[in-house]
């Protein structure tokens, strides 16, 4: 590697060079003609926005949302909203973060950290998109037993015949691809629409919600053996190794350039990382540590053991 290369990649923040992109079938730019109008490019970046958004869609999400909304009624709206708006500051640092700099944030930890630390956060992302799949899989398999009645093993079978059919969309028409998952989502917003009139909810009970610190220091973190459920949890352990990288290297001026965080994106985007895994750490904190270490920590503070 000659001097200049050198001095361009310290110049840059980065200890090496950019390599080969992720996705590389799908990693390219939107093309947009300045003279379109704002429909037309409304249209043209609506379609990778509607990618991200089936994220927010999994059945893992829908199970514990039902959970909560079982066990604790309207009190958790307050964690559903805080946790959005968490989630949309992040995605917006991530979109950020490509575009400063041309990598995703797996991209990022490779150019970025050492060896040993990168083996590291490929485990520990292993194992998250481990428990993702498992969280479509079954709950893919579970609402098509819920529909037709099709046997579970069937469903998981089709499932992965799903799987294999969207990586060939991918690799012939991403446009198309980009169609069906928005037709596919719509259908789910009118299914939530449904839901939300036919069920009537109370609305006094409903902005009456409290905020979210209060209700996890009065219920703690709840127990429950589901599957779904499960592979949640092991998402938002994997979470704090993949917020805490995206707040360094945003923050960081070689890095970034312009596009840096200013000091209240700083102060909001540390603040979600910190509360996200201090939740993390009293989750494992409850589930190992002995009870009488657990009741005892929490009644020194005041509150109910978990």
């Amino acid at each position: 590697m000659s001097e200049e290369t050198d001095e361009a990649i310290e110049s840059g923040g980065w200890r090496r060079s950019g390599g080969l992109v992720s996705l590389p079938e799908s990693h390219r730019s939107v093309i947009v003609p300045t003279t379109a109008s704002f429909w037309r490019k409304l249209a043209a970046f609506s379609g990778p926005g509607f990618l991200v958004a089936v994220g927010y869609m999994d059945p893992g999400n829908w199970a514990t949302d039902l959970a909560g909304g079982a066990q604790f009624g309207y009190t958790l709206l307050s964690v559903i909203m805080i946790s959005n708006l968490m989630a949309i500051l992040l995605q917006h640092l991530c979109i950020k973060l490509g575009v400063a700099t041309g990598r995703d944030l797996a991209q990022a930890c490779r150019d970025h950290y050492s060896k040993p630390t990168v083996i590291f956060l490929w485990i520990v992302c292993e194992i998250a998109i481990a428990a993702c799949d498992l969280a479509e899989v079954v709950g893919s398999a579970i609402a098509l037993q819920l529909l037709f009645g099709i046997p579970l093993v069937w469903g998981r079978i089709i499932t992965a015949a799903d799987v294999f059919a969207i990586l060939y969309l991918q690799h012939k028409d991403f446009r198309r691809m980009e169609a069906i998952v928005t037709v596919l989502i719509a259908t789910i917003a009118l299914c939530f629409a449904s839901e939300l009139f036919f069920s009537k909810p109370n609305l006094p009970d409903v902005l009456a919600i409290i905020p979210a610190v209060l209700v996890i220091g009065i219920y703690g973190e709840g127990e429950t053996t589901q599957l779904l459920i499960a592979s949640q949890v092991v998402l938002s352990m994997q979470l704090g190794f993949a917020v805490w990288p995206l707040m360094r290297f945003t923050g960081e001026k070689k890095k970034m350039g312009e596009f840096a965080n200013g000091k209240l994106i700083k102060f909001l985007g540390w603040t979600c990382a910190l509360v996200i895994i201090t939740l993390n750490v009293k989750l494992l904190l409850d589930t190992f540590l002995p009870a009488a270490w657990t009741g005892a920590f929490y009644g020194a503070l005041g509150l109910p053991p978990p």
